[in-house]
């Protein structure tokens, strides 16, 4: 059961990118006090674990319902993802809107913490490594983000700005790389059945 975890925990810590979220949440939050901080931490963490959670539970009854097979989606899931990461890779800086009463629900909770990337992964990893690995390794990365952005000024200090954008495009490589292997696996078994 270890290892099932530690194999779901990796792409879906790529998914995630919690050191190329580190810069946004820096942004969002840099004219915000500590105690206002670390309400939106909270926010976006709860928010990010609500989303994930339901989505792999209900996610592929919906997809059942719908008619959609599980090599549909890894294709459709593998498109999405390698689009999320060729945008990350070539475009050189996004631009975020001001701070809100509900920054951490809305960009950071939802879609930046738990987005198109994490949900597309989460369900494929089920197939790979089960319901109890998948569920594990997105709580665990959520609250991993949560670490790291209360320790957030620590390690935009240690990191800098330029390191946490170049380890945020070494990780959308990882991300391109399985969605290739999502969209081969998809194809596959697309001709299987």
């Amino acid at each position: 059961m270890a290892s099932e975890i530690f194999l779901a925990f990796i792409p879906v810590f790529i998914a995630v990118d919690p050191i190329g979220l580190l810069p946004v949440f820096v942004a969002l939050t840099h004219r915000i006090g500590k105690k206002e901080k670390q309400k939106i931490i909270v926010q976006s963490v709860i928010t990010a674990l609500s989303v994930a959670i339901v989505f792999i539970f209900v996610g592929k009854w919906v997809f059942r319902m719908m008619g959609i097979s599980v090599g549909d989606f890894m294709v459709a899931g593998g498109l999405v993802l390698m689009c999320l990461s060729v945008s990350d890779l070539l475009v050189p800086g996004k631009q975020w809107r001001r701070p809100v009463d509900d920054l951490g629900a809305v960009p950071l909770g939802t879609p930046l913490i738990v987005g198109p990337a994490v949900l597309t992964t989460s369900l494929i990893i089920i197939e790979e490594y089960g319901l109890v690995a998948t569920v594990i390794s997105a709580v665990l990365n959520i609250c991993l983000v949560g670490v790291i952005f209360t320790w957030s000024d620590v390690l935009i200090k240690t990191l800098g700005q330029a390191g946490s954008r170049a380890l945020s495009k070494i990780m959308s490589l990882f991300l391109a790389a399985i969605a290739v292997m999502m969209i081969r696996k998809g194809i596959v078994e697309l001709w299987m059945s």
